[in-house]
């Protein structure tokens, strides 16, 4: 992901799309990550003091944080967003009849939403999947209302380090996708006209008998590689077991490590901004534009 506005993709969202339809039978089983993460992300609710009509929970996967969201705030209405048509037909199986909650397929970095439509923006582990981090800043800001609430985490560069380090021994294509630093992500959000942004980091570590579990785990959960200039062959047993034999030099107390830095973070929408064009006039949005009397 970039931390600056661009017209290269590094992320093919076709690939992403795939991964995520095909996991969705097992992602809830196996995400015990993401769901760890979205917890804490919800208990950080409890520090603001928000009444949301309407919520957003972008990448929004099997609905388990939008049924969340529900039970916490129960008079809102939540809308469930994901780039994978088969994570949403797995979110509805799994809905109760009393929830309130909508469905669309879409994607974060083109929203097909209403400006100013959303009080609570909730990404928990998917902005990481997006090409652009200043583009999809400005759509959240764009489909929140003024005074609305961004709470988001996604994953730093220490994530997968030790399966990074790994691949690196065998070429130097690009085998894990590359993560931006809390700092970098803070950055952006002043840039894009938040207020109050807030960010901090947490280190977690899962352990693995093995590295093919290792990958079987991330598969289940839809973490494939999708970056577009990844290596399309698959590798040869000796390669392999290169890799594994790398990967077990970080192995302690008979378990291998996979490390995940993750970055939480929240913000308030500003409102609409003023757009600046090359020869310095500000261009003002048309609903900011007095009439004459």
């Amino acid at each position: 992901m970039n931390s600056s506005s661009t017209t290269e993709d590094f992320l093919e969202k076709r690939a992403i799309r795939r991964a995520f339809d095909k996991a969705a039978g097992s992602y809830e089983a196996s995400a015990v990550l993401q769901d760890q993460v979205g917890q804490q992300l919800l208990e950080r609710l409890d520090l603001v003091k928000l009444e949301p009509q309407w919520i957003l929970d972008l990448g929004s996967g099997t609905g388990l944080q939008s049924r969340r969201l529900n039970a916490r705030y129960p008079k809102a209405r939540i809308l469930a967003l994901d780039l994978a048509a088969g994570m949403l037909r797995v979110a509805r199986q799994r809905k109760s009849w009393r929830q309130r909650q909508h469905y669309c397929q879409g994607d974060a970095e083109h929203l097909p939403l209403a400006t100013a439509s959303m009080d609570l923006l909730y990404a928990n582990m998917s902005i990481q999947w997006c090409n652009d981090l200043d583009r999809v800043l400005r759509e959240f800001a764009r489909v929140l209302r003024p005074g609305g609430l961004l709470m988001f985490s996604t994953l730093g560069p220490d994530t997968l380090t030790e399966l990074r380090q790994s691949f690196a021994s065998l070429d130097s294509h690009p085998h894990v996708s590359q993560f931006l630093d809390m700092h970098d992500i803070g950055d952006a959000l002043v840039r894009q006209g938040y207020e109050m942004p807030v960010m901090d980091v947490e280190h977690y570590q899962l352990t693995y008998a093995s590295v093919d579990d290792l990958w079987q785990d991330l598969r289940k959960v839809g973490a494939t590689n999708a970056r577009t200039e990844r290596s399309r062959g698959l590798l040869t047993p000796a390669r392999l077991q290169k890799l594994r034999d790398t990967y077990e030099t970080f192995r302690s107390q008979g378990r291998l490590p996979a490390t995940y830095e993750v970055v939480y973070g929240h913000a308030w929408s500003s409102g609409p901004r003023q757009l600046s064009r090359e020869d310095g006039a500000v261009v003002l949005p048309l609903t900011r534009i007095p009439r004459r009397s």
